[in-house]
């Protein structure tokens, strides 16, 4: 086909997004198991991530070398290839049975939680040790001084760079329909296909993504903005 006929079969194409809004609840259903799926990987792969990096910064080198090697293969290793791995594979390791939403959250608890420790990694470095030599000599030890001084400082600072990578992980989980889980992209395929308007039903769910993330990110720097004027520096 020409470059002609293209574009003439372009103009008259017409646009028809009364098949699309009539089953909107399904694509509304979607948004919700995305959202899920997020959610619980940001419930679970922030305390992982905590963990990760705490035991990176360890002195104690087995714990420190196991750390980083969970926290580097799970950042340079595909998000598709551990879903896989994690649905197809880890059943027949431990023969249970893995349901797609367990294999998803399963999946980016742990791919997030590496995200997530070299965040923490970066905030905790980045307090100054005289907050550690000040809490040593009032006679903290070294998790009293992690908990009641350096945490609560380094979180602030941490707050952009999280809601950046939590933005990221949103739109990771996309992934999650090739494992026939019921999520946005799974049901926008699912209409694509009974009502034969692929390009109004994409156009639709890249519109939800746009308005959703874009929100996120506005709320982002908004956060990071107010941070700036207190005199915080953030963490990246």
């Amino acid at each position: 086909m020409s470059a002609c006929e293209q574009h003439r079969n372009i103009d008259m194409y017409e646009w028809d997004f009364i098949a699309v809004f009539s089953d909107i609840d399904l694509l509304a259903l979607g948004l919700l198991n995305t959202l899920k799926v997020t959610s619980l990987a940001l419930l679970f792969g922030i305390p992982l991530g905590l963990m990760l990096a705490v035991s990176r910064l360890s002195r104690f080198k087995p714990l420190s070398f196991s750390a980083s090697f969970i926290i580097e293969f799970f950042r340079t290793t595909p998000p598709l290839v551990q879903l896989f791995w994690f649905f197809f594979a880890l059943p027949i390791l431990i023969d249970i049975r893995m349901t797609p939403l367990i294999a998803s959250v399963l999946t980016f608890s742990i791919q997030s939680s590496a995200f997530f420790a070299e965040i923490f990694r970066g905030g905790i470095q980045s307090i100054d040790k005289g907050q550690w030599e000040g809490a040593k000599a009032i006679g903290m030890n070294y998790w009293q001084s992690m908990r009641r001084i350096i945490l609560p400082q380094a979180v602030k600072r941490m707050i952009p760079a999280f809601m950046e990578r939590s933005i990221e992980l949103l739109k990771t989980t996309t992934l999650v329909s090739t494992v026939a889980y019921t999520d946005l992209m799974y049901q926008a395929n699912d209409l694509a296909q009974k009502t034969f308007r692929p390009l109004e039903v994409y156009t639709v769910v890249a519109v939800m993504y746009f308005i959703l993330i874009f929100v996120f990110s506005q709320v982002s720097l908004l956060i990071e903005h107010r941070l700036a004027r207190s005199g915080e520096s953030t963490v990246r």
